[in-house]
């Protein structure tokens, strides 16, 4: 039990070292001239590819405290999008042991079908608010290559970190998974 205890608590510094280092590089000032198109949302990505290969890994509170982290300093609105990364991490809990057997193009779908909703929901909330946001061209841009990126985050994680989609594991109370 104490060495699954250590192996968990490895993959969550793992986790948040990695949302730290990309967080680290988005706050550089590579290109600070305007005109610029939008990126990927990695950390969105890294949280969806670690709770489909490994739901039990990460605690949905190391979650939402990560994305909350990237919120205020990627100056979003504190919680908006934490709250939303965080139900649609537990929309993907409830279908892993769909997702665990089905081929990579189904996930693939599910989650561009998700992360689609959530942008969504989120430029509705901010929409209703008045809150200033970019275009809805900017914010569709910012949608497609997010999901383009979604394979190369999973081919990441499995090769660099020994993620992978866990058939039959056991819980901690002996049931199979």
């Amino acid at each position: 039990m104490g060495d699954r205890d250590q192996n968990r608590f490895a993959y969550c510094a793992l986790f948040v070292l990695l949302v730290a280092s990309v967080l680290f590089v988005q706050l550089l000032p590579l290109n600070p001239g305007p005109g610029r198109l939008p990126g990927p949302d990695i950390v969105l990505l890294i949280v969806f590819a670690w709770t489909i290969m490994h739901p039990n890994l990460l605690p949905i509170w190391l979650i939402a405290g990560v994305v909350l982290v990237a919120d205020l300093l990627l100056m979003r609105p504190p919680g908006l999008w934490a709250g939303l990364v965080v139900l649609g991490c537990e929309f993907l809990r409830s279908r892993w042991n769909v997702l665990r057997t089905a081929p990579f193009l189904v996930e693939w779908g599910l989650v561009a079908g998700l992360i689609t909703a959530l942008i969504l929901a989120k430029s509705a909330i901010l929409g209703i608010f008045a809150v200033p946001q970019p275009s809805f061209g900017l914010t569709m841009i910012h949608l497609v290559v997010t999901v383009l990126i979604y394979p190369i985050v999973v081919l990441l994680a499995g090769r660099m970190f020994g993620l992978r989609r866990g058939i039959g594991e056991a819980d901690g109370f002996g049931t199979r998974r």
